[in-house]
């Protein structure tokens, strides 16, 4: 018996529903500073939403497109007016990290709230937490005693450290502040330098102090360092010594061995916090050595009063350039790199 072949009509995809929303302004002047300088935001949001129309239309925005998308650039939208409302700058900066941040939420790669109040404000600025990872490593320090800032260069570790220990000092909750890191780049040993001590660890120090003038009057620095109030120092300075009542910053941690890091741990003294920072991807060790900040990842993870807060290349807040630049690195670092990486981290121990 032959059987009558059935064509099958071929079946129309059903559009995508579609969905229009809208954001309104209680006065025009809320909206310019929501949308940014020329209108920044109209072009970011073009860039990074390119199947929503928006429509400015007197104080309102009119939002069209794909339901899910609509949805996200309204809460974009809406996290920037209350920015505004504060009275605090919306500047591209700002706007990039927002989007991202409520993108990741949509996704379900992030959750909560971001919060851009000032932790310090001096010298003209304000300096705050400008992603998640930032806010959450600022929250981390309000609470525990140890915390480990841990990730690429230019994710804000060391300067919102540095910040929490200016405000930590301005509020009396410790009477002094102590910034450190090894000096690697000459095995800590330095007398081969020309020139004197101060002349010979003042590069590897460098980065310390010009935060540090970004946040204090500079007339008021060196009286501060001669009082003892402030002291950046070389780690092999604090061998020997209990910290109390102190702010204590370990910055380029990953160029510490083992020991090293232990010794610094152990100069933990009563009403004293500690923040260590660094980025295990870019360690300066002789060949075979361990890093002390990889070691602690392995050794000290889930001790109470002791956090851990690992950053991103979405947390750079540099260039955006440099968020590609540390993508494309990590991308390269194939399988065989990473294997040498561990036989050489088994070897140091």
């Amino acid at each position: 018996m032959i059987r009558p072949i059935v064509t099958v009509p071929p079946t129309t995809p059903t559009p995508p529903a579609t969905a229009h929303e809208g954001v309104a302004f209680e006065t025009a002047d809320l909206m310019v500073r929501t949308l940014g300088p020329q209108d920044a935001l109209l072009r970011i949001l073009g860039g990074v939403f390119p199947t929503v129309d928006v429509t400015v239309r007197d104080q309102r925005l009119d939002l069209a497109g794909p339901v899910a998308e609509v949805a996200t650039v309204r809460r974009v939208v809406e996290d920037l007016r209350s920015i505004a409302r504060r009275d605090q700058a919306v500047t591209p900066e700002v706007m990039g990290q927002v989007v991202h941040h409520v993108r990741d939420a949509a996704t379900g790669r992030g959750a909560g709230q971001l919060h851009l109040d000032s932790i310090l404000s001096g010298r003209g600025r304000r300096i705050r937490a400008k992603t998640l990872h930032q806010q959450d490593y600022v929250e981390a320090i309000d609470r525990s005693t140890v915390v480990f800032g841990i990730g690429p260069a230019g994710t804000g570790k060391t300067y919102l450290a540095m910040a929490k220990a200016v405000q930590a000092l301005q509020a009396k909750e410790v009477n002094r502040i102590i910034l450190t890191r090894p000096a690697v780049e000459a095995g800590e040993r330095l007398g081969f330098l020309p020139g004197g001590l101060s002349e010979k660890i003042d590069p590897y120090l460098r980065p310390l102090y010009d935060a540090l003038h970004d946040m204090i009057e500079p007339e008021s620095i060196p009286r501060l360092m001669e009082a003892g109030t402030i002291e950046v120092a070389p780690l092999a300075y604090m061998r020997g010594r209990t910290l109390n009542d102190a702010f204590v910053i370990l910055d380029e941690a990953q160029n510490t061995t083992g020991e090293q890091m232990k010794m610094f741990l152990t100069r933990l003294g009563f009403g004293a916090r500690m923040v260590v920072t660094g980025d295990t991807s870019q360690v300066d060790l002789p060949r075979g050595t361990q890093s002390g900040l990889a070691q602690a990842v392995e050794v000290l993870e889930g001790i109470e009063g002791l956090e851990m807060v690992r950053f991103d290349s979405s947390d750079v807040v540099r260039h955006s350039l440099v968020s590609a630049i540390v993508d494309a690195y990590d991308a390269a670092r194939g399988p065989a790199e990473r294997s040498q990486k561990r036989g050489g981290a088994r070897r140091g121990r």
